[in-house]
């Protein structure tokens, strides 16, 4: 398998996560294309923008044992909340939840497809 075509896999599987942590949630709505636009976009933040943000930030999170960390993540999530039109986050607590909860499925969604190595 090419690139191109793992690159398509991550980004169809990490929809299918931010799907079922809405379906979870009842503060998060989401649609299908919405959810991978927010793929696209999280996956455009965690290249580009976190490593930038974990760096700057890490006094307060090696003060908060990581969790300063989730909040992050919860940020990026309520941020691109508002940039999608088919991303609803309720607040921003709501957001915080949604990032802990979709870590947990993504991860165990790519541990049983076995395409996350």
């Amino acid at each position: 398998m090419n690139n191109s075509q793992s690159l398509i896999i991550d980004i169809l599987l990490s929809a299918v996560a931010i799907v079922i942590t809405a379906y979870i949630l009842p503060g998060v709505t989401v649609t299908l294309v919405g959810a991978i636009v927010a793929t696209i976009l999280l996956t455009f933040i965690n290249i580009f923008i976190k490593p930038v943000l974990k760096i700057l930030t890490l006094p307060i999170t090696i003060i908060t044992l990581g969790i300063f960390s989730l909040i992050l993540n919860g940020f990026f999530i309520w941020l691109v909340a508002i940039v999608v039109p088919g991303l609803t986050v309720a607040n921003f607590w709501w957001a915080i939840i949604f990032a802990l909860v979709l870590s947990i499925i993504n991860a165990g969604l790519f541990m049983l497809t076995n395409h996350g190595k």
